[in-house]
């Protein structure tokens, strides 16, 4: 039992140190307020509403906890949008005002259809450009494995193009996107 606990510590602390963990984007003060919402949706309807009925206990129970929890899981949607929205170097005023006015969560769908993606810095010439550019537009810079033939993108473990059958060994691509082979 140990043992586990400790192997799901070493890989949690290896999925966050490599950025990957969607979740620690959701700020502190985002947690404590759904925390808090939580809370004053079940004092709501278990300490405010009248309760002299027993036997809608169990819809008054099933009630609360399903309120809190949606009202708690917009909180923690509106927090990870305030970090999201600024990562993305989108307007922030704009998006946290449509994600917090428009109803039922709209706001956040419409965030996430429109949002810009990631932009990161080329390895040669700091441009920053998307990540899902194949040669830096500045510089040339090579920063994903294609295909010689049709330039189309290939997966670094191909030995031959999905698209047009080239072999790929031919390509003299860089070392760093070279097919790994035994």
């Amino acid at each position: 039992m140990m043992r586990f606990w400790g192997q799901e510590s070493d890989r949690l602390q290896g999925t966050l140190a490599r950025g990957d963990d969607e979740l620690s984007m959701i700020p502190t003060w985002s947690v404590v307020l759904a925390i808090l919402v939580f809370g004053a949706v079940q004092y709501l309807f278990h300490g405010v509403l009248p309760h002299h009925k027993h036997e809608l206990l169990p819809m008054r129970l099933l009630m609360g906890y399903s309120w809190g929890t949606a009202f708690a899981s917009y909180v923690l949607l509106v927090g990870y949008v305030s970090r999201d929205v600024r990562r993305r170097r989108m307007p922030a005023g704009l998006w946290m005002l449509i994600v917090v006015v428009l109803p039922g969560g709209i706001g956040a769908v419409v965030y996430f259809l429109l949002r810009q993606p990631m932009l990161m810095p080329c390895p040669h010439c700091s441009t920053e450009i998307t990540s899902s550019v194949h040669f830096c537009p500045q510089c040339q810079f090579q920063l994903a494995p294609v295909c010689g033939r049709c330039f189309r993108g290939v997966q670094i473990t191909d030995v031959y193009c999905t698209q047009c059958g080239h072999d790929l060994a031919e390509d003299h691509a860089p070392a760093r996107l070279r097919v790994y082979s035994d």
